[in-house]
């Protein structure tokens, strides 16, 4: 499961970086331009990534930021968002290269964003492949998004990460 994990870590990385590099192309008018995506312009699409991120690394590790609402601005500029994008990307890297099985199979407890009820327990693996799956849930709205605008399609499929930088996975 450990490798599993490292690999889903590492593709996010990747993914992210691609993703934000395609995002650097737009005009601050187009990055803040509501297309119809849940979170409406891509700003706020990349930013309730990052929360969400940072919500379950702070439940998973107890350090970081907890932020207070999943709709929350964290930045406002891309640059400061992508530096922040990747920290939060080696932090996965790092906490998922620390996990054993008897972690994995562990359960942790929680409260909701914002509430301080009820109180929910889950396994860190299943939590892990829920994190992973909403990043790329949200980077498909993202990729939506820069269709919509008009730009050039980036790949982001997870086979393309693994013919490329992430060959030891095949």
């Amino acid at each position: 499961m450990r490798s599993h994990f490292q690999m889903f870590a590492a593709y996010n990385a990747w993914a992210n970086r691609e993703l934000y590099a395609a995002a650097a192309a737009l005009t601050p008018e187009e990055l803040n331009r509501d297309t119809g995506a849940f979170f409406g312009p891509l700003i706020r699409t990349l930013n309730h990534i990052l929360v969400a991120d940072r919500v379950w690394l702070n439940r998973l590790t107890g350090e970081g930021m907890l932020p207070t609402a999943l709709d929350q601005v964290l930045h406002t500029e891309l640059a400061d968002l992508r530096q922040a994008r990747e920290a939060e990307d080696a932090r996965f890297v790092t906490l998922m290269d620390s996990l054993d099985d008897e972690r994995l199979a562990a359960s942790f407890s929680f409260t909701p964003v914002g509430k301080t009820e009820p109180v929910i327990t889950q396994h860190v693996a299943s939590t892990l492949a829920h994190v992973f799956n909403h990043q790329t849930h949200h980077r498909g709205q993202a990729h939506a998004t820069l269709t919509a605008l008009g730009k050039p399609s980036v790949t982001l499929d997870l086979v393309y990460f693994l013919r490329s930088e992430g060959r030891q996975w095949l």
